[in-house]
This record gives C-alpha cells, sequence and structure tokens, in this order.
C-alpha cells in the first residue's frame, strides 16, 4: 500500500462531480502540491461518487478536464 495521507476530496468536471479518496504522499504537503506537478496528466480517485449516484472504487480524471478541486 503506497504511502501518504487519504483526502476526501469533490473534484468538479464540465460533466461530473467526483467525491473520492485521493493519496498525498510525503514528499507533498498538500493536494495542490500533488496536483500542480507537471509531470502528472491525471490525477487518481479510489472509493468515488460520481454524481451523487454512482460508486467506482477506482477513477482517473484529466487535469485538463478539472474546473476544480475541494477538500472535504
Amino acid at each position: 500500500m503506497p504511502e501518504g495521507k487519504k483526502v476526501r476530496i469533490r473534484v468538479r468536471t464540465s460533466n461530473c462531480i467526483y467525491i473520492g479518496d485521493f493519496l498525498v504522499t510525503p514528499r507533498r504537503s498538500r493536494v495542490s502540491d500533488e496536483v500542480n506537478e507537471d509531470a502528472r496528466l491525471f490525477i487518481s480517485l479510489t472509493d468515488v461518487l460520481i454524481n451523487d449516484n454512482e460508486r467506482s472504487d477506482f477513477v482517473a480524471i484529466n487535469k485538463n478536464q478539472i474546473e476544480s478541486i475541494t477538500e472535504i
């Protein structure tokens, strides 16, 4: 299992709202540090709720599609 802390976040795109667990690695301290990493093209969420009615174990979201991210 990867090390770090799980943070529950809400990711809004033009088509969906995703609520899921996001892993912040020990070398970073904030969600924004992980998301803004240039080498990262997608963010990965686990235990995801999509549009308040569909569940998924894993979702990868293209960073170019993201409108906002909120820590909840």
